[in-house]
Formats: structure tokens, sequence, C-alpha cells
């Protein structure tokens, strides 16, 4: 992943938790049927990425 996104996900993010966010992608994408060469698209699955890795978790989670 390029950018700074990028650089923040191999710096923060553990291997399981990438792993998790690949299979979680691939799940959004099948689901709302995602055409990557969209912007949109593109855009809307930086800002999933950047919730489901890095969001603030609530306690007790």
């Amino acid at each position: 992943m390029p950018g700074p996104l990028g650089a923040q996900v191999f710096e923060r993010a553990c291997a399981d938790c990438w792993q998790a966010w690949l299979q979680h992608q691939t799940a959004l994408i099948n689901h709302y049927g995602l055409n990557l060469r969209d912007p949109q698209a593109r855009q809307f699955l930086t800002q999933q990425t950047e919730a489901f890795l890095f969001a603030p978790k609530p306690e007790g989670s």
C-alpha cells in the first residue's frame, strides 16, 4: 500500500490484523461490487482501512 497510510500500516498494524483486514476488504469488495479502477471505490476502501485498523476500540473489546 503506497503513501502515508501504507507507512502507518507497516509501522503499526500487526501481521494478524493485516490478514484480518484483507479478508474484510474482500468481503466489502464483493458485497458492494466495487470496481477498484473507480477512484470513489478506492477512496471508500482507504477510509475503511483506516477505520478497521486504527479506529479507537471501545473499552472491554
